[in-house]
Formats: structure tokens, C-alpha cells, sequence
């Protein structure tokens, strides 16, 4: 399952069963982080999730602020909580590239704004999936 972490929403994204392809699954709107954990687990366990990707927005120098913090702070509460593996990702850019997808397929702005938190998902999936499949090849 790969997750971007927003402020006020989390995009959410699966994979298929062999791990090949990343789609867009489901935009949650944050509230706290106990029905967000209750939400997330409802997915991983209807959907035999065995581990979860989250994006790490490191700054574009490559350090570590605000936003990168809290995602991590957020890994390490979801990992205790549904008992996953988590992986942090660097997803600089990520969300500036789907956007730039989402504009050029010529999907209004309201779309777009409907739509890029779990396309963002599973671009950040997708890169780890891509990762893993180049890994896994001798």
C-alpha cells in the first residue's frame, strides 16, 4: 500500500497481487490520527496488504524538515499500530510530476485537485515496485 501523506488528506494507492503495477485507490480526509490508523488498516486487511510505502518529502538539498518529521512521526505510529513493515520514499517531486500528468491528460482543475493525492500514491508505489522489480532481475 503506498501512502502520501498530506496535511488534510492521504492519498492511497495498491498494488496488484504481483507487486507489478500501483493504482489509485481511495483520498482519506485526515481527521486524527486513531480513525485515520482504523481507516488504513480496514484497507491493508481487505486487501491483503503486507506492507506500506510512505512518501518522505526530504527538501529539495536532500535535508530533512518540518513536513519530512511528521512523516516520519507518522510511519513509526502506523507501523505500531497495524503491526507493517513501512518504508519512508523520497517522493520529492512526486506530486509536481502526477500534477503535470493530470494537466496534460486535460483533467480540470477541480479534478485534479479530486484526484492527485492517490495518483501521487501510486506514483510513489510505482517507484518502489519499479525499484524492487530491477532488484529482483540477476
Amino acid at each position: 500500500m503506498g501512502i502520501d501523506l498530506g496535511t488534510k488528506t492521504i492519498g492511497v494507492a495498491l498494488s496488484d497481487v504481483g507487486r507489478q503495477v500501483a493504482s489509485p485507490f481511495e483520498t482519506l480526509k485526515r481527521t486524527k490520527f486513531g480513525p485515520d490508523s482504523q481507516r488504513l488498516g480496514a484497507i491493508a486487511q481487505d486487501h491483503g496488504v503486507c506492507g506500506i510505502v510512505i512518501g518522505f518529502p526530504l527538501n529539495m538539498d536532500g535535508t530533512v524538515g518540518p513536513r519530512a518529521q511528521a512523516s516520519r512521526a507518522f510511519a513509526r505510529n502506523i507501523a505500531a499500530a497495524l503491526s507493517l513493515p513501512v518504508l519512508l520514499w523520497d517522493e520529492r517531486m512526486s506530486t509536481m510530476a502526477v500534477e503535470r500528468t493530470l494537466i496534460e491528460a486535460d483533467l480540470s482543475r477541480a479534478k485534479r485537485a479530486e484526484v492527485v493525492d492517490r495518483a501521487a500514491a501510486a506514483y510513489i508505489l510505482q517507484g518502489v515496485l519499479d525499484r524492487l522489480g530491477r532488484l529482483a532481475r540477476p
